[in-house]
């Protein structure tokens, strides 16, 4: 079986990559919709350059998608994307940090993508699901969502259980203040956010737009990716800024 993952560079997309992986299967590339507007019903805002940086730690082209963010074309962006209707010469010159050193191992996919499924961390939102399964239809090939509707406390776990590098890249949820942004996620930070979810109300995995993260290590990962990064703090709301990244030289 030949995919693609849908790869933002957050926890669930990761985790779909290491799960398509595990399957025995083709990962041919991650793709990442890069959001130039300002807001998307669909996608990750922060950090997704550092989808890049896990394909080339993986070994895996990369093909990165343009997208405004408006709710009636984004999801055709990404198709004229995957159809290769769109030059990803000019979508890597937008979505990649002008800070960012280009890692040697980085290979851009160019063209349209010659698979028979696309992978999704999709949680819990149908709005994303059914405009990805739509979208795969048209272009003849199978959707797949494998954390679809997995309980939040057994997804959240299973990250620190399987090694993954988890940091919180932006909160905007009560309850979670500036001190998240660039903390890891492992045993400590599962059972405080697991503590101020119940106390606030808020999803415990962040599927209500909580938080977003990156991934900067995980089980599939040959080299872990090194982030030189501040935290941006208003008192309601804050973002992981990440000045550069590159993949280690060292395991």
């Amino acid at each position: 079986m030949r995919v693609a993952v849908l790869a933002s560079g957050g926890k669930d997309s990761t985790y779909a990559t290491w799960w398509a992986l595990m399957q025995g299967w083709s990962v041919e590339c991650l793709v990442t919709v890069h959001v130039t507007g300002v807001d998307s019903m669909m996608f990750q805002l922060n950090g997704t350059a550092i989808a890049a940086l896990q394909a080339a730690s993986v070994g895996i082209p990369w093909l990165p998608v343009l997208t405004t963010g408006e709710p009636e074309s984004e999801v055709f962006d990404l198709e004229a994307g995957l159809r290769g209707d769109r030059g990803s010469c000019n979508a890597f010159l937008e979505a990649w940090p002008e800070d960012w050193e280009e890692p040697d191992e980085l290979e851009v996919h160019e063209g349209a993508l010659a698979v028979d499924a696309l992978v999704v961390g999709a949680l819990r939102s149908d709005y994303q699901k059914t405009r990805i399964e739509r979208m795969c239809e048209r272009l003849g090939i199978i959707s797949f969502c494998p954390l679809w509707h997995h309980p939040a406390e057994e997804h959240m776990a299973s990250f620190v259980n399987h090694g993954f590098d988890v940091r919180f890249a932006s909160v905007s949820a009560e309850g979670i203040g500036g001190e998240w942004l660039g903390r890891k996620l492992d045993g400590d930070a599962l059972s405080e956010l697991r503590i101020l979810s119940e106390r606030h109300r808020f999803n415990l995995d962040g599927e209500g737009g909580e938080f977003e993260t990156v991934v900067v290590d995980g089980p599939h990962m040959k080299r872990a990716i090194e982030c030189v990064a501040e935290p941006q703090w208003d008192g309601r709301r804050g973002v992981w800024n990440v000045l550069s990244a590159s993949i280690s030289s060292m395991r």
